[in-house]
């Protein structure tokens, strides 16, 4: 058991004063307001405590590339060309590897006040596509990764099966991605288990996106997520749209309500490009949009309806995705001030980091610091508002995930061993 107190907490309930926590089996199990600052020396003293940020879509081996990608290769560079720059360094990237990379993004996710992913992970076989004797061999390093930091994980194994829309075949570059339905099956059964060692992970899936699963095989993929979340990719591109529309006569978020049972259950990735009735729809359906705007600015996918999206009710959550940077506070601005810069007006979204919480839904699980709920809180050095928009350097003090502190000064726990690790592989891997 531990004792926590807060000049002011936001609490489920809203902002209090003088808040007391008692945190015990990975939960809290109670709560006081109003309470002077305690002079027991057993009694840990914080400024501002926040909930952790759920970061709904990450793809952890994507981190290896960080800074890497930023030259122009050809006269049209874009996503598509980034796309093809990413595939060649996945081919340097085997278990231990990935082991490595993931556990440096779970470890600045939770400098950063992540505490919980949803790893968007589609990095299945062998370099040279040939499955594992345990198909969740990748999985599982991931699954130890999370385990290594301290990070809540709801683990997303991703079936692609096609390059484009029609079912075409698959290219060499995505080898190790790829599934028939039975071969995902029996991932998924396997990732369960490597999961189950972990105290709250979660096992979802994900259909990688239009272009990569059929009709026929994304009817297949929802019963199999067994009430877990489902996580899509969906209009991140204008390209996308243009073959989406080409070959169904459709939009891709047309296309999906059309087709698939959307609710409470799904986590539509990006959703950038949609008209107003689309945008709509997705509001009303109950569903998380899942907005990941440093990357979508870094591959220029566009800027999400966030205004419109918001006044009809809809709900979101924030992912790091390709890691590029890692920053809860930095997505949360760079939304908002896409959205500014769109609409020429200020405190476009207002109530961001509260809203982004909704995200939590797209992950398994609740957010909040409220009785009986994980401990999964942050303490800051600054106002929250501060946190998002007025702080160059991280003011994220603390973080508990499931009741543990991984994060002490803004520093992990174990940042200068998974560090080294890392400055090794990489010396490896630009050899």
């Amino acid at each position: 058991m531990s004792t926590l107190w807060f000049e002011k907490a936001l609490l489920k309930s809203g902002w209090q004063s003088g808040v007391l926590l008692t945190l015990a089996d990975g939960r809290v199990t109670a709560i006081e307001t109003d309470v002077p600052s305690p002079k027991d020396a057993s009694v840990e003293r914080h400024a501002i405590g926040i909930p952790g940020m759920p970061n709904l879509h990450s793809h952890a081996f994507q981190r290896v590339i960080a800074g890497l990608t930023e030259r122009r290769t050809s006269e049209q560079d874009s996503f598509w060309s980034w796309r093809e720059q990413m595939y060649k360094f996945q081919a340097r990237i085997g278990p231990d590897e990935l082991q490595t990379i993931a556990a440096l993004a779970y470890m600045e996710m939770l400098e950063a006040g992540f505490t919980r992913v949803g790893e968007f992970h589609y990095l299945h076989h062998g370099v040279d596509g040939r499955t594992f004797a345990d198909p969740a061999e990748m999985a599982g390093r991931i699954v130890a990764a999370a385990e290594a930091t301290g990070i809540g994980l709801t683990l997303l194994p991703v079936f692609y099966a096609h390059a484009g829309f029609g079912g075409l075949a698959p290219t060499p570059g995505q080898a190790r991605f790829i599934h028939d339905l039975d071969g995902f099956q029996r991932l998924l059964e396997a990732s369960r288990e490597q999961a189950a060692r972990l105290d709250d992970a979660l096992v979802g899936i994900a259909p990688h996106s239009l272009r990569a699963v059929t009709p026929e095989e994304l009817t297949a993929l929802v019963p199999m997520a067994q009430g877990a979340p489902i996580h899509i990719h969906i209009a991140e591109q204008v390209k996308e749209v243009e073959d989406c529309l080409a070959h169904t006569g459709r939009r891709p978020v047309e296309w999906l309500f059309d087709h698939a049972p959307i609710n409470d259950q799904w986590c539509l990735v990006h959703a950038t490009h949609m008209m107003a009735d689309e945008t709509a729809r997705l509001a009303r359906s109950g569903a998380i949009a899942g907005l990941c705007p440093i990357t979508e600015a870094n591959l220029g996918d566009g800027v999400f309806p966030a205004r419109d999206y918001l006044k009809q009710g809809g709900r979101f959550g924030i992912g790091s995705d390709s890691n590029v940077l890692i920053s809860a506070a930095e997505e949360l601005r760079l939304l908002e001030y896409g959205q500014r810069l769109v609409h020429r007006e200020r405190n476009v979204l207002d109530n961001l980091y509260v809203r982004a919480l909704d995200g939590a839904q797209a992950l398994g699980v609740e957010s909040g610091i409220a009785v009986g709920q994980p401990a999964d809180i942050v303490s800051l050095d600054c106002e929250l508002d501060s946190f998002v928009f007025a702080s160059a350097r991280s003011p994220v003090d603390c973080v508990w995930r499931h009741g543990r502190k991984q994060v002490s000064g803004g520093r992990h726990v174990k940042r200068d061993t998974l560090l080294a690790d890392y400055r090794r592989l990489m010396q490896k891997l630009t050899a």
